[in-house]
């Protein structure tokens, strides 16, 4: 199984996610307070914005990893409605853009 691809995808969603829950958990459990303000929310909305911007990077890795979709003509099935609605559309668009005004 393994990692074959998107390595750099995971590390970013990764970091995100290390970053984000460090900020989340600073935020809430540790007193931050300077000159009489609080900015513990402040690390809360940014541990946030992090774990919301990991989800972007799992998202990559996990399609990147999706392996590819195999033809129907591969499995042995005849082509299906939208198969040949597809290549009828492509020849024609083919044939006008070659022949031209």
């Amino acid at each position: 199984m393994g990692l074959p691809h998107c390595k750099l995808a995971l590390a970013f969603a990764v970091l995100m996610d290390l970053l984000g829950c460090s900020a989340l958990l600073v935020g809430v459990f540790v007193p931050l307070e300077i000159d009489g303000k609080d900015f513990g929310d402040l690390l809360v909305y940014t541990g946030a914005v992090f774990v919301l911007m990991s989800l972007g990077g799992w998202v990559l890795w996990y399609s990147g990893n999706i392996d590819g979709i195999t033809a129907s003509k591969e499995m042995g099935h005849i082509g299906t409605a939208v198969d040949r609605l597809a290549r009828t559309l492509s020849r024609k668009i083919h044939i006008h853009r070659h022949r031209g005004p």
